[in-house]
């Protein structure tokens, strides 16, 4: 037991010193910085949206404010303007914040509980167990992805946001899968992972206890550039009718509502939400840029 806590030790040690030197290589990027201040720019607007949005998301100002409030232009009043039916864009696109970050988050968790095991299997037993893994992961990259999605979604006439968040979960999870494959084969031969199997740990603890902490960085990355192309996702499927239903303050279902009206000028309606799935993307694009960067133990800067 004295060993493997020396073991323990060492790899604790080694991970805090990595952790340091990572924040200060994050620190000197500044992209990654902007990023880091775009998504807790997002992640507030979303927490905070029912103090911050000044009218309720789907409440028809037209029935109290009369026709004027129907697709009024951004003013002082409606600094985005309004919709078809009176509402304040600016609040349904701070509340559909927390549609998409629900979406992003849950999604990934769901890529994650599928990808991370049976990566894991894949790169450290090999053999069979591998060669099924990567036939799966391959059948899975061979279908084209959105058809995939909104396969699972159709089956249902009323799909859910959670379904929605399983739906895609179920054929995200591929890239999370093949790094960790990856990971685990370059760590089960290690010094480490060596000593563990001599002290007569089960696989499980080895797995889990000893190699997924060590492969944990590039996964990590991989899930934070991936929320923002689930949240594009989702803002597709919503536009195609298959996300959030109407009035869910949705920024793709916004951009759908809204694409007919931008011929005859009011573009405010679609530009905004699209504005602000720009934005998201962006941030966490940028943020995953910089943990790439700062987490690479290759790079000497």
């Amino acid at each position: 037991m004295s060993a493997e806590m020396n073991v323990k030790q060492t790899a604790a040690e080694s991970g805090d010193s990595l952790l340091v030197e990572g924040w200060r290589r994050f620190r000197r990027n500044k992209l990654a910085l902007l990023g880091l201040a775009m998504t807790i720019t997002i992640i507030l607007a979303a927490l905070f949206a029912g103090a911050l949005a000044p009218y309720d998301p789907i409440k028809q100002l037209i029935w109290t404010e009369g026709a004027s409030a129907k697709l009024a232009s951004p003013s002082s009043g409606h600094i985005m303007g309004t919709d078809l039916y009176g509402r304040d864009i600016f609040s349904r696109v701070l509340f559909g914040a927390r549609i998409s970050l629900q979406i992003g988050i849950f999604a990934t968790v769901v890529t994650l509980v599928i990808g991370i095991p049976l990566g894991a299997v894949a790169g450290y037993k090999g053999g069979v167990y591998d060669d099924l893994i990567s036939w799966l992961v391959n059948v899975v990259f061979a279908f084209p992805f959105i058809l995939f999605v909104l396969a699972v979604v159709s089956i249902f006439q009323n799909p859910s946001l959670y379904l929605v968040f399983v739906a895609i979960g179920l054929v995200n999870w591929v890239n999370i899968c093949r790094i960790t494959r990856g990971q685990f084969f370059s760590l089960r031969n290690s010094e480490f992972v060596e000593a563990a199997h001599a002290l007569g740990l089960p696989a499980r603890r080895i797995i889990f206890r000893h190699i997924l902490p060590n492969a944990m960085a590039p996964i990590i990355v991989q899930a934070t550039l991936g929320m923002g192309g689930i949240i594009t996702i989702e803002a597709g499927l919503a536009y195609l009718g298959f996300g959030a239903q109407p009035p869910t303050p949705s920024w793709g279902l916004m951009i759908s509502e809204g694409q007919q009206y931008m011929a005859q000028g009011q573009w405010w309606w679609s530009v905004f939400p699209g504005i602000a799935i720009m934005f998201t993307v962006l941030a966490f694009n940028f943020l995953g840029d910089g943990l790439r960067d700062a987490l690479d133990v290759r790079q000497k800067r």
